[in-house]
């Protein structure tokens, strides 16, 4: 979707998605909007709720089967186990998701780690085909005025430009980029504290391959699942700056996400929005 800042201002019923990497600031910056008037879309709570339910559900009860004590009671159905999932507390898809690596270590096997990817991949795809229905269900059964659409930071990586193509014909799409003063903070927090990520499969096989001779393992089964985490992202990080790029140069607008940190309330983002698209233009 493209407009003037005009228009963007004189839109009655703004409808955006924020896209970025994870750490730029993204959901700070959507909630500096009032949920009074603005209907919060998430694609991760999306995909942990409705997508990967019942697969974040079956890995806890895996986990709960190895302790005898629960076991017995999984079996006789004297308790259940359930995931409390919220925009703010993603843990149960970022475990479900995992790491590579050593199982001793709380790795996963290859094979499962790319299993797990691609339910990851097609449910983030699913998600975000969800958004018109959104927008709709907002306006329809809740009444809010605006709507705005927190995608994950792993839609570049979703190779499907039927989904941009969908985002774009329904949402003004403003893409976050990272300055380079803040690329180094963003890269040492995530060797910080190494979370799981979703990586293309192409991506993925390329880098393993390079890791693993580095480092002189003859499987991922050898290697402590942190350290590759730590070791990819910053390969990571620099492979999907591009990507984004291009989305926001052919579907949307960029804007700097030092300017978004600046932001105090829905004036100052609407302003910095409209400043982008005269910019632009």
């Amino acid at each position: 979707m493209k407009m003037t800042a005009e228009q963007f201002l004189d839109w009655p019923s703004k409808r955006l998605t924020l896209l970025a990497m994870s750490g730029a600031g993204k959901t700070t910056l959507a909630n500096k909007l009032p949920k009074s008037k603005w209907f919060h879309y998430s694609g991760d709570y999306r995909i942990g709720t409705k997508y990967l339910e019942e697969p974040i559900l079956d890995n806890i009860k895996r986990q709960a089967m190895t302790v005898p004590f629960l076991r017995d009671l999984l079996r006789s159905d004297s308790i259940y186990i359930s995931s409390k999932i919220t925009v703010d507390n993603l843990a149960a898809v970022s475990s479900f998701l995992g790491k590579l690596g050593d199982p001793k270590l709380g790795g996963l096997s290859l094979p499962e780690f790319k299993h797990r990817q691609k339910l990851h991949h097609k449910a983030e795809i699913n998600a975000m085909n969800d958004v018109p229905d959104f927008i709709h269900k907002a306006d329809d059964i809740y009444g809010y005025q605006h709507f705005i659409n927190d995608a994950g930071g792993s839609v570049c990586e979703l190779d499907s430009p039927q989904v941009l193509a969908r985002l774009a014909e329904h949402t003004l799409i403003i893409y976050l980029k990272i300055p380079q003063n803040l690329e180094h903070t963003i890269i040492e927090r995530a060797k910080t504290d190494p979370k799981p990520l979703y990586y293309r499969e192409a991506f993925l096989d390329e880098k393993l391959t390079a890791y693993l001779a580095l480092q002189g393992y003859h499987s991922s089964d050898e290697m402590p699942p942190d350290d590759f985490v730590t070791w990819v992202f910053p390969e990571l990080f620099q492979s999907r700056i591009p990507r984004y790029q291009a989305i926001a140069d052919q579907y949307g607008y960029s804007v700097d996400a030092n300017e978004a940190a600046a932001v105090k309330c829905e004036d100052d983002f609407l302003q910095l929005v409209a400043d982008a698209l005269r910019v632009q233009q």
